[in-house]
Formats: structure tokens, C-alpha cells, sequence
């Protein structure tokens, strides 16, 4: 794994003449140290059409200076991104090249642009001597790179570009409040914000390099919605003004669910805190839009891409369910008294956890690296670039919205019913396990039709959610059940005894049977008819 760097900085640009001001006695600031001055020579890579570039990721090898190598920069928020690093090679290592699949797919990564810095650092330090920022200033000279290695045929016969650039970033825990400071001496010197995100990003405009159009899944997806209303003649509301369409509204909750997805990807990778569940909602949701709204999107094509979506769902699941059950088995064992932790079940169930892991983890990273998962992405794409909508994407959003809810809304009203009236045991774990999934369906099409109708969807989710969370609970204890089974037989077999492991599988068995009585009232709150009327536009 490439080593990671979090990166909290501010940029700005001056003339050549502009002179910075003394720092010291900013904030905590009392010196000011010099660093020394670095070459650093750079070569930034990118799909021809610049995908990376549209996504706000630089990816780089960079010669010269302290940190020489690879830097992939993933944008984390405005000001903050993670920087991860390799060591140097002659092309593109895959341990960051795998961080950018999701957006280059399988195009191939070109060097794109060569820039040269001379690299003046300056160090602010508080009165203990310890680091606070870090304060560069950059002589930047930049050629479009024209497949050129050699610094005397970079970008011959092509404009370069030159500026000066001043980069202040934290050092440790500092704080953005220094960062402010820092930026109010500079602004009030004559510096002022730079008018690119990076480097990358002004090289690129100044030597001519600004593609047009934006990458695969970055283009307007709503053009064919625009022209089925043209055509039905609707749209214009009294006074002109375009109301927004059916289309209009599914397209757009559809593309953030693949916005979610195609970002979440380095995360999962990386294996940073709730990426997987998150990645794993976003591939639900975009499957139950296709599901819900047939009467926007047609059901022939969408349903191919439902069913890969399944899979990469699945996939997920393996090892998001991993962790959601670890965590409840451990949360389980933390409330025995000691007197009831019989036996070494705390090290039996870190064994078993870590096994499981170990597996779930492998699996999953070999499904981001197979064909199949590439497949998905390049149809996501497609699917937004060339929306396969049907006429009623024409029609106001607000009377489809409603008709969707409520359609999925029945489906679930059934399966609750059934579920309620069913047999204790197997057959009312099964039937209360398909009410859920039918509550989590009714819930996302809600959320998709909150832009079209408002509050009354958003309280319709809402309460939706509510039923949803109980069955949920209920089926984490059917599956915290078979765990339990599973960890006394193997921890009998050791000759450790399974008492503790039986007692939490008691408890989970009462737990579901409380889930179970709490259901009728659950269910007659969310299904009450007001709530339904509330829909209806």
C-alpha cells in the first residue's frame, strides 16, 4: 500500500515583483526559518480526454526535492486532499493506478503536461521551535509534455507557460484558523487566491490543453429528458419558467448515485471507514430508481444493469455484513459481566472475525479489479450519457413521483401484512426479511421524489425508515443467530465450551421476538392514510 500523506494547504499567485510579508508575529507564528530552495521537475499523466483532470485528481512523477516519486492527490474537500506515494519507476505503479479506475476505466494514462519549480520553503514555527506551516514559493514553468522526456524537446515548437505560485500548508494539527491568518498578510500584501485548484489545472489551461466536453459521466445527462418535453409540449409553467420533468428528477438522482459509486471506489480500496456500506447504498438506491420509476426509465434497458448491480451489491455485502455483524457479536460480548464470559471467547471471536476478513477482503478487491466491475462502470456511463427514457420522462415530476411511491408503497403494505400474519420461526424470518427490502425500496423512491415533492416525501421516508430499521434489526439477529451457532460449535469442538455463545443467542431470540411485537404499532403509525394523501400532488 502506497504511503499517504493528508495534505491542508492554500494557494496563491503573485506577480514577479510582488514581495511577501514577514510572517512572524501572525497567529502563534514567532519564526520564520528557511528551508532552502528545491528543483523539482514533474510529469503528470492523464487519459487523452483528461478524466482525471475533470475529477480534480492529479497523478504525477516528480523528480528532485524530499518527496521524489509517484503522488496520486485524491480531493478530500475544499483544500484537502489525501496525497499517496511510490516509489519512483519508469511507468505508472499499479498500486495508484488502481486508486483511478473507476474514472479512467480502460483508457490508457499519457503524460499530458512537464512542469519545472524552483522551490523556495519557508518554515513558521511557534516559541517551543515546532512547525506550524509551510510556506513555498514556486517559479512554476510548465510545457505540454507531447510524449517528451528531455527537458531541451519538452513541448518544442508548443507555448509554455509560467507563473509564480505561493503554497501554504499545515504541518500536524495546526489548525485552518493559521491558515486564515496567513492569508490575510499575504491578500493585504498584493497576493492574491490562485485562479486554479492546482497546478495541473493551470498548466493545462495556459498551454492550451483544456479539453472540450467533460469526461464520461461528467457530461449534462438531461438533454434527451429536455427534448421528450419539447415534444409533448409541456414543461413551461404559468409564467415560463420550466418546471422540472419526471426526467428531470430521476436522471438527477440517478447520476448521484453513480457520482457516489465511481468516488467511493479508491476509498473502498483504500479500506477507509464506511466506504464499503456507503458504496453498497449507492448501487441499491440506483437499482431501486430503476426499479421503481419504469414509467421514466424503460425497464428493457435498465434491467440488465439492475442485475450487475445486484451482483456488485452482493459483492459488497460480503464484507460490509462482516463488519456490521462483528461489531454486534463484540457489542454482545461487552455487556456480559465477567462471570458469565466463560471460557477464552473474546480471542475465539477475534479469530473468527479476522478469518473472515481476511477472505471477505481478497474477494472484494479482486471483484474492483476484474472485468466484470469495469463492465459496470463503462455501462453506468453509457446509461447516463444516453438516458433510455420513455414518454411519461416528459410529464411533471410531482404526479409520477407520487404514483411511484405509492405503487412501491402497496408492495410493501402487502408484504407486511403477510409477514404479520405468518408462522413464528423460519417462515415469519423469511417473510419479515422481504417486508424490509420492500420498506427499503419505498424508502429510496420517497428520497428520489423528495425534489418533486417536497416535505411530504421527505416525512414519507422518513417513516418508512422507521419500519425499515425495525425489520432490519430483526433480521441482524436471525443473522447474529447463525453466528452464534456457528462460533459454540466450533468453540465446543475446542473443548472451551459454548455457554457464553448460547446465552447471547438467547438474547438475540428474545430480541427479535421484542422486534416482532413492536411491529403491529410501527406499522400503523407509517401506514396511516394522511400520510398518503400527503403524496398526492
Amino acid at each position: 500500500m502506497a504511503d499517504t500523506v493528508r495534505e491542508i494547504e492554500r494557494k496563491y499567485e503573485a506577480e514577479d515583483d510582488t514581495r511577501l510579508p514577514d510572517l512572524a508575529g501572525i497567529d502563534r507564528v514567532t519564526a520564520v526559518a528557511e528551508a532552502g530552495t528545491e528543483e523539482l521537475d514533474a510529469v503528470y499523466y492523464d487519459t487523452a480526454d483528461q478524466r482525471l483532470a475533470a475529477a480534480g485528481i492529479t497523478l504525477r512523477r516528480r523528480t528532485g526535492g524530499r518527496d521524489a516519486g509517484w503522488h496520486l492527490k485524491l480531493p478530500v474537500a475544499p483544500g484537502v486532499r489525501d496525497e499517496l506515494r511510490a516509489p519512483l519507476s519508469e511507468t505508472p505503479p499499479p498500486e495508484l493506478t488502481s486508486l483511478v479506475r473507476s474514472r479512467v476505466l480502460d483508457g490508457e494514462l499519457v503524460a499530458v503536461v512537464r512542469l519545472r519549480t524552483r522551490r523556495t520553503v519557508r518554515v513558521l514555527k511557534d516559541a517551543a521551535g515546532t512547525p506550524l506551516a509551510e510556506v513555498a514559493e514556486d517559479a512554476v514553468h510548465a510545457w505540454p509534455a507531447a510524449g517528451a522526456v528531455d527537458a531541451g524537446t519538452a513541448g518544442a515548437g508548443r507555448p509554455g507557460a509560467r507563473w509564480r505560485e505561493i503554497e501554504v500548508e499545515l504541518v500536524g494539527d495546526s489548525g485552518a484558523g493559521l491558515l486564515d491568518e496567513v492569508g490575510r498578510a499575504l491578500t493585504a500584501a498584493g497576493v492574491r487566491p490562485a485562479s486554479a485548484a492546482s497546478k495541473l489545472a493551470r498548466a493545462l489551461a495556459e498551454t492550451g490543453q483544456v479539453r472540450d466536453g467533460a469526461a464520461p459521466g461528467e457530461r449534462p445527462i438531461h438533454g434527451s429528458a429536455e427534448a421528450a418535453v419539447k415534444a409533448k409540449g409541456k414543461g413551461a409553467g404559468k409564467r415560463g419558467k420550466k418546471r422540472p420533468t419526471a426526467g428531470d428528477v430521476v436522471l438527477r438522482y440517478a447520476r448521484e448515485q453513480v457520482r457516489v459509486i465511481v468516488e467511493l471506489d479508491p476509498a473502498v480500496r483504500r479500506d477507509l471507514p464506511d466506504a464499503v456500506h456507503r458504496m453498497r447504498v449507492a448501487t441499491r438506491r440506483l437499482r431501486s430508481a430503476f426499479r421503481s420509476y419504469t414509467k421514466v426509465l424503460d425497464r428493457t434497458a435498465t434491467q440488465p444493469i439492475g442485475v450487475e448491480l445486484k451482483w456488485l451489491a452482493a459483492e459488497l455485502g460480503v464484507e460490509r455484513d462482516r463488519e456490521v455483524l462483528t461489531e454486534r457479536l463484540r457489542a454482545g460480548l461487552g455487556e456480559l459481566p465477567g462471570t458469565l464470559r466463560l471460557g477464552p471467547v473474546d480471542a475465539r471471536l477475534r479469530i473468527w472475525a479476522e478469518r473472515r476478513r481476511a477472505g471477505a477482503r481478497d474477494q472484494l478487491l479482486d471483484v474492483l479489479d476484474g472485468p466484470r466491475y469495469l463492465a459496470l462502470l463503462k455501462t453506468l456511463h453509457a446509461f447516463l450519457a444516453e438516458p433510455p427514457l420513455r414518454k411519461a420522462a416528459g410529464r411533471p415530476a410531482p404526479e409520477v413521483a407520487a404514483g411511484a411511491v405509492l405503487k412501491d408503497y402497496r408492495r410493501l403494505a402487502r408484504r407486511t401484512e403477510a409477514a404479520l400474519a405468518a408462522s413464528a420461526g423460519r417462515e415469519r424470518d423469511e417473510a419479515l426479511h422481504g417486508a424490509r427490502k420492500a420498506a427499503k425500496r419505498t424508502r429510496y423512491a420517497a428520497e428520489a421524489a423528495r425534489p418533486a415533492l417536497g416535505r411530504p416525501a421527505k416525512k414519507f421516508a422518513k417513516r418508512t425508515k422507521r419500519v425499515q430499521q425495525l425489520l432490519g434489526d430483526h433480521q441482524d439477529s436471525v443473522v447474529a443467530r447463525e453466528a452464534l451457532r456457528e462460533l459454540a460449535t466450533q468453540a465446543q469442538r475446542a473443548g472451551e465450551g459454548g455457554f457464553t455463545f448460547g446465552l447471547l443467542y438467547g438474547r438475540e431470540e428474545a430480541l427479535a421476538a421484542d422486534r416482532e411485537r413492536a411491529l403491529p404499532d410501527v406499522w400503523r403509525k407509517a401506514s396511516r392514510r394522511k400520510h398518503r394523501a400527503a403524496l398526492r400532488p
